[in-house]
């Protein structure tokens, strides 16, 4: 009669997603490819501290500090095996990682890498698709390869990065 006993007898739901495309279902083809996690970017106060903890704590294998004029940033990043983590510290007073921990005194995740196969095609059919990207032009990114930024309101409020696998 009450919540509690509708709740135990009640069965549970199974929810499942689908993963084959019926040729039904109309949907467009994209002239581009979403690819792997290639990273995700933490911003932190100190870089040799974080280096430290993930280096010296936790064991990782962590690479050298690289500066990054271009985006403001210094960067070292930490292997994980399947993806890696971007350590990043402000380059300067006018690093979009400055502001950030202004807001975030401790830090913290800044932002997402996504590969994409074609970072061209994607701006443009992203661009249709009413999503604000960053710059103009693509900027070469700590990997030494092209690289966008979606705006976060864009994107439920996440920093995302594309970046050209």
């Amino acid at each position: 009669s009450g919540l509690l006993s509708r709740l135990q007898t009640s069965a549970p739901t199974e929810r499942t997603l689908s993963s084959s495309k019926s040729s039904s279902q109309n949907i467009p083809s994209c002239l581009w490819k979403l690819g792997r996690l290639n990273h995700v970017a933490i911003a932190v106060p100190d870089l040799e501290k974080a280096q430290s903890l993930y280096r010296d704590v936790l064991g990782a294998q962590v690479s050298e500090t690289v500066a990054l004029p271009e985006h403001g940033v210094y960067t070292v990043f930490v292997e994980l095996g399947n993806t890696k983590l971007e350590l990043l510290h402000p380059l300067g007073e006018n690093s979009p990682i400055a502001s950030f921990l202004q807001k975030n005194k401790t830090g913290g995740m800044h932002h997402i890498c996504i590969e994409v196969d074609d970072i061209k095609a994607a701006m443009t059919e992203l661009k249709k698709k009413k999503i604000r990207i960053l710059s103009e032009e693509p900027k070469i990114g700590a990997h030494g390869k092209p690289v966008i930024f979606l705006h976060p309101k864009d994107c439920h409020g996440v920093l995302v990065e594309l970046e050209q696998a």
